[in-house]
Formats: C-alpha cells, sequence, structure tokens
C-alpha cells in the first residue's frame, strides 16, 4: 500500500480537498472554503496546513467565531447542502463561541463542519490557557458542549483516527436526512503528529446527495388518503429546496388542482404570483393560507419538521376529519404528530406519488376558495406594505418599498425579531430561491453574517439585508468583512428602539412593557446609535433616511455602490402587519395583575383549540 507521511492537520486539509460535488451540473469543491480565527490551538497546525493550500481551498478571516460559523451555514443553506463551508477556531472562548452557530445548523438541517483546536492529549502541559478543568473527568474540555448542537461528534486522539472520522463526517454532511453540523474536537499536540497515510485516502472523489426512493407501499396509503380529500392542502417546507423539488412541487399541484401553504424555511420555492400559491402558514403567517388550513380535510406536508409557528402551536387544523401525511427525507420528521408517513425524497416522493394519484385532481371550488382567499390577503398586503408617507413609517412599509425596488434575482436574508414575520408577510418572492429567513433557531445576529455568506455563493446577485437594530448590536462586525473580501451587501437597518416584537408579546399577556425597548430598560440616558456612520466606520458606505421616498432612492444609490451599503432608517415600534395563528407560550395562572389575570384565562381557552398528537 503506497503511503504518504504528513502531519493530522496536513491529512485533513488535503482530504477535505480532495472531496468534489454536482453543482448546477459542473464539477465543484465539496468543501468551498475555510472561516478562520486562528489562535494557540489551532494555528501553528492546521493553520501552516491551511496557508499551503491556498489555492484549493481558501481561507477567510472573520471577525467572530460565531458570525463566521453564521456565514458558512448560510453559504450552506444558498447553494442547497450541495456545497460546504468549514469554520475553524481555537481553544477555549474561540470554540465555545461557535456553539451557537452549530445549533442553528442543527435546527435548521444544515451542513457546516466546524474543527475547534482542543487541549493536549498528552495532558503533560495541563492546565493549559484557557482550559476549562473538570476535577471528576479530566477527558472533558469545552468542546464536550458540542455534543447537544451536533450531528457528528468526535475528538481525534490520534493522528490515523481522521482516516476512519472524516469520511463518516463527510457522508453526514450530505445525508438528506441526517444532515447537520458536524464537529471535530483536533487537540492541538495531536494536529502536529505525523503518520504515514494511505495515499487511497486522498483520491478525487465525486459526491451525489443521495435520493432515496419512498417506499411503494407508504406512497400507495398515502394516494389512498388524498383521493378522499375534498379540501386538500399541501405545506411546503424547506426540503423541497434541498431535495431541487420545486418545478416538481409546482407540477404536482397543478396537476391534482391543490394549493400551496408555505413554512418559513419553504418560503421562495414558489414565485408570489403562482395560481396556486396561498402564501405562507401559521404565527407569522397569511389569513389566505391560515383560514384554508382551518378547513383543510387531507394536508400533505413535504420537506417540514412542522414547528410550532407552522402549525399555530398545533391550532390552525381544525377540521374535525383532519388528517397528515407527510412526506420526507427523515424518519423522525415523517412519523410526528400521528402522520401517515412516506419517508424518502421530496423530488422522487413528488412525482411518484403524482403517478399513483393519476388524474385524481381537488374540486375545482376549493381551487376557488384558495384563489379568493389569496387576493384577500394581497389586498391586506397592499393596505399595509404600500407606499406612504408616514414617518417613522412601519416595517411592513420598508419591506413593501425594497420589495418594489428589488430586481427578479436580488437575494433577501432576515432572522430575528419583528422583521421575519414583516418579511414572511409582506416579501412577494419575484424568482424561486431568493428568499432566506432563518428562523429555525431564529438566532439574533445571523443576519449580516449570513448576507456575507450567501453573498459568497452567489457573487453575481445583490444580497439585502434587513435587519432591526437589536440584532445589529448583537454581531455587525462582519460589515468590515464584507469590504475587505469585497462581498458587497445592501443592508437596511431598521431601528425601533430595541426589542419591540417581544415588547408586543410581553404587553399582548398582561405585563407591562419592561427591559425590551431602550425607553423601558434600567439606563441613565437614552442613547441613539448612528448605524450608519457606525458602518463607515468599518469601511462601508451609509446613509440615514427618514421616509419611504427616501429610502427608495438610498437604495437606488445602494445598489451602484461598489461596496457594503448601510441604509438607517427609524420604524414604527408598535405597527405589525395582521394575520397571524395563535401561538402558545407559558402565561402565569397566578399574578396581581387583573391584565395577566385576563390574558391567562383566555390563553387557557385558545389551548382548547390544540390538537393532541398533531
Amino acid at each position: 500500500m503506497s503511503t504518504v507521511r504528513l502531519t493530522m492537520a496536513q491529512a485533513l486539509v488535503k482530504h477535505l480537498i480532495a472531496q468534489r460535488t454536482v453543482l448546477d451540473g459542473r464539477d465543484a469543491p465539496l468543501f468551498a472554503g475555510v472561516f478562520a480565527i486562528f489562535g494557540h490551538g489551532n494555528v501553528t497546525c492546521l493553520g501552516e496546513a491551511l496557508q499551503a493550500a491556498q489555492t484549493d481551498l481558501p481561507t477567510w478571516r472573520g471577525q467572530n467565531e460565531q458570525s463566521m460559523a453564521l456565514a458558512a451555514i448560510a453559504f450552506a443553506k444558498a447553494t442547497r447542502r450541495r456545497q460546504i463551508m468549514v469554520a475553524t477556531s481555537s481553544i477555549g472562548p474561540g470554540a465555545t463561541n461557535m456553539v451557537t452557530a452549530a445549533g442553528v445548523a442543527h435546527a435548521n438541517r444544515l451542513p457546516v463542519l466546524l474543527l475547534a483546536g482542543d487541549t493536549f492529549a498528552s495532558r503533560l502541559p495541563d492546565p493549559v490557557l484557557q482550559q476549562v478543568e473538570h476535577f471528576h473527568d479530566p477527558t472533558l474540555t469545552v468542546n464536550d458542549a458540542f455534543r447537544a448542537v451536533s450531528r457528528y461528534w468526535d475528538r481525534i486522539t490520534r493522528p490515523e483516527q481522521l482516516v476512519a472520522s472524516l469520511p463518516q463526517a463527510v457522508a453526514l454532511l450530505l445525508d438528506p436526512a441526517a444532515c447537520g453540523p458536524a464537529f471535530i474536537a483536533l487537540p492541538q499536540d495531536v494536529q502536529g503528529e505525523a503518520f504515514d497515510y494511505p495515499e487511497a485516502f486522498f483520491e478525487r472523489r465525486a459526491h451525489l446527495v443521495p435520493r432515496p426512493r419512498p417506499d411503494a407501499a407508504q406512497l400507495a396509503a398515502a394516494a389512498g388518503l388524498l383521493r378522499t380529500a375534498r379540501q386538500p392542502l399541501l405545506i411546503a417546507g424547506g426540503g423541497i429546496r434541498y431535495a431541487l423539488a420545486e418545478a416538481e412541487l409546482a407540477a404536482f399541484a397543478e396537476r391534482h388542482n391543490i394549493p400551496i401553504a408555505e413554512t418559513v424555511a419553504g418560503r421562495g420555492v414558489l414565485p408570489h404570483v403562482h395560481p396556486l400559491n396561498v402564501g405562507p402558514l401559521g404565527v407569522i403567517g397569511a389569513a389566505s393560507a391560515n383560514a384554508l388550513a382551518a378547513t383543510a380535510d387531507v394536508v400533505l406536508a413535504v420537506g417540514t419538521r412542522l414547528q410550532d409557528f407552522i402549525t399555530g402551536s398545533w391550532s390552525v387544523f381544525q377540521n374535525p376529519g383532519f388528517r397528515l401525511i407527510t412526506l420526507n427525507a427523515a424518519r423522525a420528521d415523517a412519523y410526528k404528530h400521528g402522520a401517515l408517513a412516506v419517508i424518502g425524497d421530496a423530488q422522487a416522493g413528488l412525482a411518484e406519488l403524482s403517478a399513483d394519484l393519476g388524474n385524481w385532481r381537488a374540486p375545482v371550488a376549493w381551487r376557488r376558495r384558495a384563489q379568493d382567499e389569496y387576493k384577500a390577503w394581497n389586498s391586506t398586503i397592499d393596505q399595509h406594505a404600500g407606499p406612504t408617507n408616514a414617518t417613522p413609517p412601519s416595517y411592513a412599509q420598508v419591506v413593501g418599498a425594497i420589495n418594489r425596488k428589488a430586481a427578479e434575482t436580488d437575494m433577501v436574508v432576515t432572522a430575528a425579531g419583528g422583521l421575519p414575520g414583516e418579511l414572511t408577510k409582506n416579501w412577494r418572492v419575484k424568482s424561486v430561491g431568493t428568499f432566506d429567513c432563518e428562523f429555525g433557531f431564529s438566532c439574533m445576529g445571523y443576519e449580516i453574517a449570513g448576507g456575507w455568506g450567501i453573498k459568497m455563493a452567489h457573487p453575481d446577485r445583490d444580497v439585502i439585508v434587513l435587519v432591526g437594530d437589536g440584532s445589529y448590536l448583537m454581531m455587525n462586525s462582519d460589515i468590515y468583512s464584507t469590504v475587505l473580501t469585497g462581498h458587497k451587501l445592501i443592508i437596511v437597518v431598521c431601528d425601533n428602539g430595541g426589542y419591540a416584537v417581544i415588547n408586543r408579546l410581553q404587553t399582548s399577556k398582561g405585563s407591562p412593557p419592561f427591559n425590551n425597548l431602550v425607553e423601558h430598560c434600567r439606563t441613565v440616558r437614552q442613547v441613539g446609535v448612528d448605524f450608519a456612520r457606525h458602518a463607515q466606520a468599518m469601511g462601508a458606505l451609509g446613509e440615514r433616511v427618514v421616509s419611504i421616498a427616501d429610502l427608495e432612492q438610498a437604495f437606488e444609490r445602494a445598489k451602484d455602490a461598489d461596496r457594503t451599503y448601510v441604509i438607517d432608517i427609524k420604524v414604527n415600534a408598535s405597527q405589525w402587519t395582521p394575520g397571524d395563528a395563535w401561538w402558545d407560550v407559558g402565561v402565569p395562572e397566578v399574578s396581581p395583575r387583573e391584565a395577566v389575570r385576563q390574558a391567562s384565562a383566555d390563553h387557557a381557552e385558545a389551548r382548547k383549540k390544540q390538537r393532541i398528537g398533531g
């Protein structure tokens, strides 16, 4: 057997470079690059290996380990899980900074390879700088914190272990059912140890994402149930995108006359104007989709885990005869909520289920009702997101203005606060695959970092980031990264003076405003932030605007700019678009406040509409 002598870190990099994928019909690197902040634990060995591999595996330096990993996750989402980025950190706080990002990837079923430096496997220098000691278990390090938020976890304590571990990590990253973050801890002494690796370990290998076909009996059962439906509804999740199944989704709905509601992750699998689109479903959804869900008798949910924001905490389905069919690559997701499960790939599953259904079509009257509901919803969007002279404008009016000005291929991204709801409701998707709202983990700070990753995946498109002042203040330093690397973003900061959507939730359950808006916090002075000037200090261009007319003109200037451009606008903190479903949260059963007691009684009454077991 031919071998080559390399350090563990060199072998790791060489193996990653050898992995290939098919991206938009062409051969491409599976691992497109590495985000790295170096420190002790990853600079002298892994850093040395990465420096030598810059041509084949470029390294990008971010400003925060969490935001680097978030950018990597957004990149994977933008490439529809066909290409993967790596994020690496030193030991200690560098590593734990990435734990939140791992949670984002885990919740959203997105691939990212996380490589963190670790303490010495030999333990001879212990305790080392940044080591957290566990007196009862000396094998524990801070990297064990990743176990709860990783799909694959390993620690390489001998260089030869890499030969068994890395292929397993790669397989997991490409598995449509088990996809998520893979984490590997790299003790800093083992990174530098040499081993005679088999040359076969570095042979070029092309990977294809597998398409598991559904079981014929499961398909037949699903087709039989669908044929009984008089008011069927199809729920399209993010799995549609990752299975490259948008065309099959549209063809299935058109052939069988079934309206389509989108999840947040599934937003953008159809253009807004598709005749069977009825809008987003759930707590931050459209009144049209929620009205249809309330009377649907059979729901086919494709590529979604049916999170509580989509199901209205299982209150949106009110038909007494309601039945649920799930088509999902993941067994655990398919069997939730008492569903009739069809386990398999969305693209293959929709095509094969359609064949089983033959010429069956849902009643024309149901489609007409769906179109009437959607027409009414579009009137609501016009009312709330249309042009205005009001100052400050609402979130919806800002979203509407940017949407009107955006090009058909522009990508839009947001993540947390009030914007997920206002963007999901009011953004009219002009072309498939141009919408990214991270709402599986709803991670504050994803927005700008995610925009950076999306721009890397789609350098020829404009990427529009909509971010609230709260998320901006939490994580904004990758504005500097985008200026340095030339990955231009258009960032619109909607400043409503704090965490306004949480203030809305707080007051809606009877509590007084407290600690959410800056004006309700414990402060010695009120200080406004000039977000445009702050961004300018990091090398970006920026301006502050007041009105929607000013915003539209500023957006045109941002379009023409040669670098990241930040537009700062004050928005109304209490004006929201209607259409929401109910959401279950904890409400005090005992309180001295009458408003809280009344909210608790109302909430208990609403809980009676929840379906138990789906």
